[in-house]
């Protein structure tokens, strides 16, 4: 076999040991009964394990290195030469971290992530510090090793979205802070909408059926997306034709999962619509969170609380919901868009969502400039929520237990939900310049003529342009947060 072929047949083994290690932490978060948890994290470490035993071999670091040099790297077409310097820069990083180190890492996350669910439950955060503090110390140690030239939270934020900083993150997220805050004072200050007639009963399958509607209607390819169940909703990717979302139903509040069905669905569009000549490549991964979530956030929120986006499917949603035919769609508008300082992250509104992940950002900031003990993490989380929104949990599970993301470690990951919605203010402006209003667009039913546009400038190109090269090349200018700002005042002063 030619070097290239060699490497690529290295590659397709630990492509498969990855989807079957994905098979399995699916399985953990969707069917598997508490007392095969064990078992279970005992078969996901040894295949994590495997994966990185064979992606960081001297053999597969030896074929990496001779297809990077000139001779036979200027032989590859485009797709594989991004592939092979990618590999390469993360080979060179990764082969710094002993096994041992990687495996206290997968078992601190793994047991974790298990003890999670059962503290939050609980609603008791104590059952949960011992596991925390690990993961903290675990994660540390971690990038002590890969990311030794680097602060270890810058290390996590370019984890997540390469190329952004602290530095950066501070200016922009400084700038909604200022903006936001008084902002929200003055919307809630109004008078609420009357949720009384929202306050109904839809069963779990009813939800699942609606749920399943919206995400083919906003362009889903139907026959390469399964669906799951779980405490906290997710999106994975086995490959570009498996996608995978998960949803939390429920019974007295179907409107949440409603949008959660959207927001998953923006995330697997964009896995879907990835070119598939970067299948099994490098390109074919999205690591840049920040501009994953910026699409699960556009459908979620500028275009799914857009009251346009219900006017042509109100009658299906009002067949498949009976109850909604006692409201008006204006009143389900009010409703979808009502702002309240609310204790739960993934409950709250896209205005004082902002708010929530900033919450979270300072205190990781905290935690890894050492200026917080664990311990300590719950009483700093209810001051924090205080100062930005002026409210106070009342206890662990509405508090500082309700998101999963420490439990397996990836701090780092929170802001690039706002990173997202501030280049969804950005990507609306380039979108509105080639498209047209995008309000007519909706209110017309061609949605998809918006999905096409985002496949055509981001999704297809999968991994190969970072988040700054992105927008630069579709919306032509550098980070800013004042298109998001724009976009909240108009629509929260009407």
């Amino acid at each position: 076999m030619t070097l290239l072929e060699q490497y690529k047949e290295k590659q397709k083994k630990i492509s498969y040991l990855g989807h079957a290690a994905s098979l399995m932490n699916w399985d953990k978060e969707t069917t598997t009964p508490q007392g095969g948890m064990e078992k279970l994290a005992e078969a996901i470490n040894y295949f994590q394990t495997e994966i990185f035993k064979l992606s960081t071999s001297d053999e597969t670091f030896d074929l990496v290195c001779k297809l990077a040099e000139p001779e036979e790297f200027n032989k590859l077409d485009d797709v594989m030469q991004f592939d092979i310097k990618r590999n390469k820069r993360d080979l060179e990083k990764m082969r710094r971290l002993p096994q041992e180190v990687f495996e206290e890492y997968v078992k601190a996350t793994t047991k974790a992530s298990i003890v999670w669910p059962s503290a939050k439950r609980a609603s008791d955060f104590s059952k949960f510090e011992k596991e925390l503090e690990a993961v903290i110390e675990a994660v540390k140690k971690y990038h002590s090793y890969v990311n030794s030239d680097k602060q270890v939270y810058d290390a996590l934020i370019d984890q997540f979205e390469e190329g952004m900083t602290q530095e950066t993150i501070d200016r922009v997220f400084g700038n909604l802070r200022k903006e936001l805050v008084p902002l929200v004072e003055e919307v809630t200050s109004r008078k609420e909408p009357d949720h009384s007639k929202f306050r109904f009963k839809v069963p779990s399958h009813v939800q699942d059926k609606v749920c399943r509607f919206l995400v083919e209607y906003m362009g889903m390819d139907m026959t390469r997306i399964a669906f799951g169940e779980t405490e906290h909703p997710f999106t994975t990717s086995m490959n570009l034709d498996d996608v995978r979302i998960t949803n939390h139903f429920k019974e007295d509040n179907f409107i949440e999962p409603l949008f959660s069905a959207i927001h998953e669905g923006g995330h697997a569009i964009f896995e879907q619509n990835i070119d598939h000549k970067y299948e099994g490549t490098e390109g074919g991964a999205i690591p840049y969170m920040g501009l994953h979530e910026s699409q699960s956030r556009f459908y979620e929120n500028i275009l799914g609380r857009n009251i346009n986006f219900w006017k042509p499917i109100w009658p299906q949603m009002t067949e498949m919901i009976p109850e909604l035919k006692n409201v008006t769609l204006e009143e389900f508008y009010q409703e979808i868009n009502s702002v309240e300082k609310s204790f739960i992250r993934t409950e709250a509104d896209e205005l004082t969502y902002c708010l929530h992940v900033i919450l979270r950002y300072e205190i990781e900031r905290e935690i890894f400039k050492g200026n917080v003990e664990v311990k300590d993490l719950p009483a700093l989380w209810n001051s924090k929520m205080e100062e930005l929104l002026g409210i106070t949990p009342a206890n662990d599970a509405e508090g500082i237990l309700q998101d999963m993301h420490w439990s397996d470690g990836s701090f780092g990951y929170f802001p690039s939900y706002l990173l997202g919605s501030i280049y969804d203010g950005m990507f609306l402006e380039a979108i509105e310049k080639d498209l047209g209003n995008i309000d007519d667009i909706l209110a017309a039913g061609d949605i998809r003529k918006i999905t096409v546009w985002l496949k055509e400038n981001i999704h297809q190109y999968g991994s190969t342009r970072i988040s700054s090269e992105v927008l630069k090349t579709v919306c032509g200018k550098e980070l800013t947060a004042e298109p998001l700002i724009k976009y909240f005042k108009k629509k929260y002063s009407a």
